[in-house]
């Protein structure tokens, strides 16, 4: 099954905040981790010999989000009340901009954060960062970022946790979501963009891919969400895939790096080609992301409908992996339901039986209800992850609503350790 296309002009997260954004700092989590030993990629359906396969192993991950790259629905205190629609409009138009930047990057996330979702079996973070944290020429982005991804790393390799570098942001623009640090036109695919793209992940690769990262720095996403409608060409971006993959590894000491293309939303089927006219076995890996909140077909589905299809996804993930290291870089517990007295569910924003709840309430107010039938959500989505993919990340570590994975281990929506399960073989997997 394809995943579905996001529509031209809709974005893959929130556009504004949700009710109430609940901060980790502070949290406790319970130091739990999995009994069962970390497998290999696609443990079950890896092609590979074991010497082909030098894997970091299975990947179970969270993201990092609105960090190191400013979303506005995640980072409100950094931008309310400047105008700012993204980093660049913010980073162009409000004159304390730098400070304010710079006390985000050294509070949002720490050290102690990496530690806590170590805690909970996570042995693996997805780091976005945008292009101008390397080359910020004749932009008005405020370079700085990679000092504190330079600082993750190091936290990251104290707690045993592997890292991911994802390039959210290219020049121009990849989507015209404010996420990739330009909301409006999507000018990617124009002018020289591509080729300083290019450039650019090649000085990421040859810092990141030398040898003194490898215990740490596992993955490389070439770009993050590049929409394939409007002003991007698919043909363009997959030639785009090719170059840059060949320059990456080129520029990388660290052959066992893994390259990841998203899936620009056509899929990871659509890719499977790529391996082999690349040449780089489990070394070109694709990134899919995976939602059922943005669509008019998906806000329309009850629980039980919602986990249906998560548990559907698991014949295209299963047949991708096989050819190449396969993951959900995104995912969350977000869906648009309301949940009866009696545990039953509706879709939609509002309900009128007496004792009913909207997940769409303050995360405060989620009663026992609410809480049980999103993590059936998440643990069927994790099943399925596990069984038929290389890894996945969760968006994201703190975050408004169900996106946010500490929030989630202390109202008890995300298992903990991740591994566990109180609703088991939702999918038939045992």
């Amino acid at each position: 099954m394809l995943v579905d296309c996001i529509p031209a002009g809709t974005s893959t997260k929130p556009t504004s905040t949700p009710t109430k954004s609940i901060s980790a700092s502070g949290n406790v989590l319970k130091a739990n981790h999995p009994a069962s030993s970390t497998p290999t990629y696609s443990s079950s359906n890896s092609t590979t010999s074991p010497a082909q396969n030098q894997s970091p192993g299975f990947l179970r991950g969270v993201n990092i989000g609105g960090w190191l790259i400013l979303e506005p629905w995640m980072n409100s205190d950094v931008i309310s009340g400047t105008g700012a629609a993204d980093e660049f409009t913010f980073s162009q138009n409000v004159p304390d901009a730098e400070s304010r930047l710079q006390n985000h990057w050294q509070s949002y996330f720490t050290e102690a954060d990496v530690q806590k979702l170590s805690a909970t079996g996570i042995n693996a973070i997805r780091i976005p960062i945008g292009f101008w944290a390397f080359d910020n020429s004749n932009t008005p982005y405020i370079k700085g970022a990679d000092a504190y991804l330079e600082k993750a790393i190091g936290w990251a390799r104290n707690a045993g946790v592997k890292v991911w570098v994802d390039l959210h942001g290219l020049p121009g623009s990849q989507n015209g979501f404010d996420h990739s640090g330009h909301a409006g036109a999507v000018d990617w695919q124009k002018g020289n963009n591509i080729q300083w793209s290019i450039d650019i992940l090649k000085t990421v690769a040859a810092k990141y891919g030398a040898q003194q990262y490898a215990d740490t720095v596992v993955g490389l996403e070439l770009v993050n969400e590049p929409i394939s409608w409007g002003d991007n060409n698919v043909d363009t971006t997959k030639q785009f895939a090719k170059d840059a993959y060949n320059a990456v590894k080129a520029a990388a000491a660290n052959q066992n790096l893994v390259v990841i293309m998203h899936d620009a939303f056509l899929g990871p089927s659509s890719w499977t080609a790529f391996p082999g006219q690349l040449n780089s076995g489990r070394r070109f890996g694709v990134d899919t992301h995976l939602y059922q909140i943005f669509t008019d077909a998906d806000k329309s589905l009850n629980q039980d409908q919602h986990i249906k299809k998560a548990c559907g996804w698991s014949s295209d993930l299963a047949s991708a992996n096989k050819v190449m290291p396969t993951f959900v870089g995104e995912f969350s517990g977000a869906t648009v339901i309301c949940v009866n007295p009696d545990g039953s569910t509706t879709a939609g924003e509002s309900c009128s039986t007496p004792g009913c709840q909207c997940q769409s309430a303050s995360v405060d107010s989620w009663n026992d209800n609410m809480i049980a039938q999103i993590r059936k959500y998440v643990e069927a989505q994790l099943d399925v992850f596990e069984q038929n993919s290389s890894g996945y990340f969760f968006w994201s570590f703190k975050a408004p609503w169900a996106w946010d994975f500490f929030e989630g281990i202390n109202k008890g929506f995300i298992p903990n350790p991740v591994t566990s399960r109180k609703y088991p073989n939702q999918c038939g997997y045992s």
